[in-house]
């Protein structure tokens, strides 16, 4: 079917082409020109841009984008398993796996579809995972953007396996910001939170926002479904809306821990945040023939559209 130049094609508008490794990358666009990156390669989002071309995702300038390392940056999956809460390596696997273009997946809701610039992607536990973690699994990934440039990530996971079995789950979403000091978290005030630089121990957030001035490591629970970033310095909000995700997990590794990872710049905390929509504390548990859904939206507002508007600390969150 033809198009006139008043509609939008957004099949035309997904292009697929390779990077200097040979993997496919995946472009989504919208007719104002915002844009998203999708590698095959974990199905990792690897850039995220406004309409005015301004990236919105930290990489690091040291990311390594070759097979078996994990990209540091974007929007790495983290599956079966977030950080080092079991046996397997850290974040689980599927960040490390090369995935496919699902040409034929199971229907998601009309106002999933509609309106959209849209890849859909899948992983099939093969026999290397077994090996690793003996259950069979279907993994679909919707990667979309909307007319205004937000980006929604729609992961389900289907056991197709003969018994039952567990997993955790992150979105480990790598913000990009303008000076860390800079930065505040609204949404997540009052909630419990299990700190890993403290053998996750529990506490309570005292503050009325998350502010940074060192290491934070933190996973904070029974969480809303509604965050609030707010970039001072860049005058926008990023705002972080999540369903089936009841933990968010914040991370920022400030100076010494910086300096001790190869693949991340020393002074690249300053421009970082990664919080991270998640299933941590109670794993999911899914039966035979059972499938999970975990729901991610990112969208930027300037920072005097204040936090009322978004709902944060409402009674319907």
């Amino acid at each position: 079917m033809g198009h006139s130049a008043a509609v939008w094609d957004y099949r035309a508008a997904t292009e697929i082409t390779k990077d200097w490794n040979g993997i496919h990358q995946i472009v989504l666009r919208t007719p104002r020109g915002a844009s998203a990156q999708v590698s095959l390669h974990g199905a990792q989002v690897t850039s995220w841009r406004n309409e005015h071309g301004e990236e919105l995702l930290f990489t690091s300038s040291k990311a390594i984008f070759k097979a078996p390392k994990a990209i540091r940056g974007g929007i790495p999956i983290c599956f079966p398993q977030f950080g080092n809460c079991g046996s397997l390596e850290l974040h689980g696997f599927v960040r490390n796996r090369m995935w496919a273009i699902d040409d034929n997946p199971p229907p998601l809701p009309a106002n999933d579809s509609s309106g959209k610039s849209f890849i859909d992607l899948v992983l099939k536990s093969s026999e290397e995972d077994m090996k690793c973690w003996p259950y069979s699994f279907e993994f679909h990934l919707r990667v979309s953007l909307t007319t205004d440039g937000d980006l929604t990530l729609i992961s389900r996971v289907r056991n197709i396996n003969g018994k039952p079995f567990s997993f955790s789950f992150a979105y480990h979403t790598y913000l990009l910001v303008s000076d860390i000091s800079e930065i505040r978290i609204e949404g997540l005030e009052t909630l419990d939170y299990l700190d890993n630089l403290f053998q996750k121990e529990r506490f309570t957030e005292q503050g009325d926002a998350i502010t940074f001035e060192s290491e934070v490591d933190r996973v904070y629970l029974s969480s809303p479904n509604i965050i609030a970033v707010l970039d001072h310095e860049r005058k926008r909000t990023f705002v972080i809306r999540k369903d089936g995700l009841p933990d968010v997990a914040v991370w920022n590794p400030w100076e010494k821990k910086s300096k001790s990872m190869s693949d991340f710049g020393d002074e690249e905390y300053k421009q970082m945040l990664c919080v991270d929509g998640a299933v941590i504390e109670k794993p999911v548990n899914l039966k035979p023939g059972e499938e999970w859904t975990g729901r991610l939206q990112l969208s930027i507002v300037p920072s005097s559209f204040c936090s009322d508007h978004l709902g944060l600390d409402r009674s319907d969150l």
